[in-house]
């Protein structure tokens, strides 16, 4: 039996840009629906759904992607969202993560990067890899829970402040790749600056002392870029 295929709605009033890479992804094996606006984005998630990802540009007529976002985001809080835009300015990333997007790339890009990006989104929303339901995770040994924000191993249980269980959620996400550091300021402080960055440093620091109930989970720092959250493998305590 064929897998059924994933879903796209692409918001792109580049014509010329949006069919070039609606034939990218469909050559990939995505069922594309290219919308020339936002208003007829709106139409087509309303009408044409239901879509497993949603790809807006910022800059359209009739309705920008922010507002589109924003209602998308209203209808369906759950549905994975990556702006695509020239608009670089931290400023615009900020509204971006705040109306929950689930990544921001900006133009130029590389589209076999794009194109991991949106595996990698969509397999996390398929509940796949180390998710074992929804909010809860398997690291190694331990078991956390992102909605109670406990880690549990043994009997033993460490409960966690909020923002460390938005954090120890994210770096789940990225488990044994590497979580950009920008990335997780934006989503959890919605701000990258020095003062958040220090914070966040404390944060991790705290973290790896609860993940200690399995040493075989390292959180280890990638110069440069972020963080990554790594288990051993055949090690047992």
């Amino acid at each position: 039996m064929k897998a059924k295929k994933e879903r796209i709605l692409l918001v792109e009033d580049d014509v010329n840009f949006g069919l070039v890479l609606k034939n990218y992804l469909e050559l990939d094996g995505f069922q594309v629906v290219l919308s020339p606006d936002g208003s007829s984005g709106w139409r087509d998630f309303n009408h044409k759904g239901p879509f497993s990802l949603c790809i807006l540009d910022i800059m359209m007529p009739y309705k920008d992607g922010f507002t589109l976002g924003r209602e998308i985001k209203n209808a369906d809080k759950d549905i994975p969202l990556i702006f695509l835009t020239a608009k670089a300015l931290k400023e615009d990333q900020l509204i971006g993560y705040r109306i929950g997007a689930d990544d921001y790339v900006i133009k130029p890009f590389d589209s076999e990067l794009l194109l991991h990006k949106i595996k990698a989104i969509l397999k996390r929303n398929d509940n796949s890899g180390q998710r074992s339901e929804p909010d809860k995770y398997k690291i190694g040994l331990l078991d956390f829970n992102y909605d109670l924000r406990e880690i549990s191993h043994n009997g033993h249980v460490a409960v966690l402040s909020p923002k460390e269980a938005q954090l120890l959620k994210l770096l789940c996400e990225h488990i044994n790749g590497v979580t950009p550091r920008d990335e997780a300021l934006l989503k959890i402080w919605k701000e990258d600056n020095y003062f958040t960055g220090r914070s966040m440093d404390v944060y991790i620091t705290k973290l790896r002392k609860y993940l200690l109930l399995d040493p075989a989970v390292k959180i280890t720092n990638v110069h440069g870029s972020g963080f990554c959250l790594s288990v051993e493998e055949n090690k047992e305590i």
